[in-house]
Formats: structure tokens, sequence, C-alpha cells
């Protein structure tokens, strides 16, 4: 496999893996990607570093562990992170730029403040902000040019406040523009701009490319035209099974997040609109990708390009009782798509863990180029040649706070789940047996070996990665019989 140097990275935020049809899901149409995926790899074990925008995007631009780059949460609230990647912290344009790539990005950037891709040497301007930019001058200089209508929004759902005396978050709306109007459209068009100018160098000079679309959706709101808002049946949507949660023997902070969010002041009804509503959302999107996939081969580039899709995160629509993303670290939000399609590679399904973080060396493999150091991801260049997997058989990720501060990290294996919330209950789940997550596990006494093998086993990782969570563990008194880790010994097999 000759390993094309051009790449075409899509990107969308908040996306859960069971909307694709590549990925089980019998009712959502999503061409685009089942296409992408049919030709490339899917990868079933794609995990996020953290559920949360911001360190999730800064991860994948660095290749670095959110606790190390430091920008824990998201910029709009004040959590005690960093708002913008240090200057002295390897990104991914700057060996690609000395190497003499074209870099362009598109769409949602979220890492930081103030700094856009312009400031990493990138094509594209910068949309500050977490949410679709309705506002932006740049969107409404583009409606005005092409004749369409403003954003507006007809039959808006909210939530209730925890409160019960007002409205809370806004969950819906139907967008009173066509499709072609959308800010999905927009960013779309945008793209091509810069593919279309990259494509003429690609050919007149051999210059290769980087660009990157980065999509604001699907994360909620979801405000979309009736086309899309109405496309699917709530009839044919099952409700997460996960709706049963109880909270019982979990961390109090769920309960108080399910209460945050209201999830509870929709009934099932309700509910399977909404989730019809963002499979609508989710189907918009496909058909941009769409776009962007056809000008790939009506540009000649298809057998010289890379096209990588993924997700910052996932998102909760109504699974545990919950909205959104936050402090509950359970596959909805944690396990997103990975698909990534190199031209002469074999079509294939990978079962080995991987993250956001190993796309960042396995573009520079893609260039010929070497990781950087630090970089705490790796190439995923070898499975995607066929190779076989070794050392991915689970996968550790790290969460800081939303809308408040609160740290947990978990690891996962092939069967079970460890969550350890040092300013709570931790968690233990059977995913063979509980596959929807609902019984908590840690106290029972069947599992104390399962517990202790894979608090050592997320001890020893933490300390080998240099996490400072690692000395939470240190005061456990819940290993083996009741007894603190043998930090020492740990420390001694690990170096």
């Amino acid at each position: 496999m000759t390993s094309p140097r051009n790449v075409l990275f899509l990107m969308t935020d908040q996306h859960r893996v069971d909307t694709l049809g590549c990925y089980g899901n019998p009712v959502v149409r999503t061409p685009a990607l089942d296409g992408l995926a049919a030709e490339g790899t899917r990868f079933d074990r794609f995990y996020t570093p953290t559920a949360i925008c911001t360190p999730a995007r800064a991860s994948l631009f660095t290749g670095l562990h959110p606790f190390r780059h430091g920008l824990l949460v998201n910029p709009e609230r004040n959590g005690g992170g960093r708002d913008e990647v240090a200057d002295d912290q390897p990104t991914l344009a700057a060996p690609l730029r000395a190497a003499g790539y074209n870099l362009g990005h598109v769409g949602k950037w979220h890492i930081g403040r103030e700094r856009g891709p312009e400031f990493h040497g990138m094509d594209g301007e910068h949309l500050p902000g977490a949410l679709n930019p309705f506002d932006h001058p740049s969107y409404d200089s583009w409606l005005k040019e092409h004749g369409h209508p403003p954003f507006a929004v007809d039959s808006p759902i909210f939530g209730k406040a925890p409160n019960g005396t007002g409205r809370g978050h806004l969950i819906a709306g139907r967008l009173r523009q066509p499709a072609e109007a959308t800010i999905e459209a927009f960013l779309a068009d945008r793209t091509l701009e810069l593919l279309e100018r990259y494509a003429a160098d690609f050919r007149r000079t051999g210059r290769p490319f980087l660009l990157s679309c980065h999509w604001y959706g699907p994360h909620l709101p979801y405000l979309i035209p009736d086309h899309y808002y109405d496309m699917y049946d709530p009839d044919l949507v099952p409700l997460p099974a996960s709706m049963a949660e109880t909270f019982a023997g979990k961390p109090e902070v769920q309960r108080r997040y399910s209460e945050y969010w209201s999830a509870d002041s929709f009934d099932a009804d309700a509910w399977r609109k909404l989730i019809a509503v963002y499979w609508g959302y989710v189907t918009m999107i496909d058909d941009q990708i769409g776009r962007l996939l056809t000008a790939l081969r009506e540009l000649s580039l298809w057998d010289d390009t890379t096209v990588v899709f993924t997700a910052d995160h996932g998102e909760f629509t109504g699974a545990h009782r919950l909205n959104d993303k936050g402090p509950a670290m359970y596959e909805d939000i944690y396990r997103i798509p990975g698909i990534v399609r190199v031209p002469g590679a074999p079509a294939k399904t990978v079962d080995a863990f991987a993250t956001l973080i190993d796309l960042n060396p396995t573009i520079l493999d893609l260039a010929g180029l070497p990781p950087q150091e630090p970089c705490d991801g790796e190439s995923l260049l070898p499975l995607l040649r066929g190779e076989p997997a070794e050392g991915r058989d689970s996968v550790v990720a790290e969460f800081h706070g939303h809308h408040f501060p609160y740290s947990q990290r978990m690891i996962r294996d092939r069967r079970h789940k460890l969550v350890f919330n040092p300013e709570g209950v931790h968690e233990l789940y059977d995913l063979d047996a509980d596959p929807h997550e609902l019984h908590n596990v840690y106290p029972a006494p069947a599992y104390a070996a399962v517990r202790r093998e894979l608090t050592v086993r997320l001890y020893r990782e933490l300390l080998r990665r240099g996490d400072p969570a690692y000395t939470w563990m240190s005061y456990m008194a819940d290993i083996g019989e009741g007894r603190a880790p043998d930090v020492d010994g740990v420390a001694d097999e690990v170096a």
C-alpha cells in the first residue's frame, strides 16, 4: 500500500455511533459515510480521550492527553484549565507546514478561545465558539450573496428549569431555511472552495494538502429544516434501554445532572421525536459529506487522498436519563465513530482499541513524517494495512468537568469498565452481562478480583503517563482485602 499524502479530514460534534448505518442503525440514511466505511476501515472500538469538545479537539491537534496539554474544559466556562495551546507544545500543523503542505480548516475550531486556525498557518476563518455561528458576519454575507433567507426558528422545544419555575435548555426547533441555506451547507461550500484551490495546486506542482471540515452538529440544539426534522417516523425510534436508569448505587452527580438537563420532563413520545430529529440532523450532515466526497472524485483526487471521519465525542439524547454530555463515562459519549479510507488499503473492520489521539501521528505517518515529541498516540497505519494489533486491548480516558469541575478516570477493556470517581462512588460495569451500564457492580463480592485487576491496571497506566490522578488512587482502601494498593511495588514494576 502506497500512502497518498493528501488528507481530507471530516469531523462532527457530539455524534453517537449508533446513528450510522455502517455501525448498525437500520433506519438512519447515511449513504456517504456508509460508502466510505465500505471502501475503508471502520474502527469498532474507537474512543475519545475525554467527552468534551475543547479538550478532545486539543488532544487531536497536539497528540497529547488532556492532562498534558492542559485545555481541560471548554473555555466558555472558567474551569481552571488553560485557554490556549501552549507555545512549546506540538501541533499537527507545524510539521506539515514545514513539509510544504497546503493546510486548511473550515468550521468548528474550539481549541482555545482566541487563537484560530490562521494562528497556526492554516487557511480558513476562525469561527469561535461551541455552537453553530448563526450570527457570524461571514455566514450572513454568504446568505445574502446566494439569496437565502436569514436564520429563523419556529416551534422551539425547551426542557424545564431544574426548579420547575421556568424553561431550561433549548433542545430542538424547526429551522425556517432550506437545506442549501444551512450552516452545514455554508461550511461545505467553504470547504469546496479550498478543495478546488488545493486540487489545482496538487495537479500543477504536486503539493499535497490537509483539509479539515468540522461541522458543529449534530450537537444540540437540533435546529434543522422541516425536510430533515420530519424525515424519520418517531414510531420507528427505539428508546435507549438505559432510560431505565435509576441511579441506584451510582455517583449522586448523575442524578443531579439529570435534573439540570430536565431529561425527565420529556415523556416517551417526546423523546422519540427528539431522537428522530437528531437522526435527521445526522442525515443532513451526511448529505453535505456526500458533496465533498463527490467533489474528490470529480477533481480526480479520489485515488490520491485519504479520507478520515470521526467525532469529538458522543451525546446522551436521553440515554441514562441524561442529555448533552457530562460527568458520566458511559459508552454513549465515549465511544465514537472512526472511519479511515486510504486508497489501496483493503476494506475491513478493526476491533482493536484506538482513540482520537492516534489520528495525530497517523496523519503525520501518511505524510511520511515521524510522530512529534512528545506524542501520546500511535499511528494507525499498521492496522489500516491489515497488520495485527498489539497492545490495544484496553483504553483509558479522563474527564475534568463540564459546567462545574469534576474529575474522573476510566479504564475499559473488552468486557469490563472501571470508572474512578474521587468525589463519589466508583463504578464497575460488566459489559457482557450489562451492555447498557445500568448496574454498578463495584461493591459486589463476585467482582472483587476484576475490581482489583482493573484498579491496578488503571493505576499503572496513570503512573506511566505521569497523570497526577494516580495519587488519588494511592489512598484507595478497597483493593484486595480492604488494603490500599502497593504503591511502591507498582511504581518499581512500571519503572
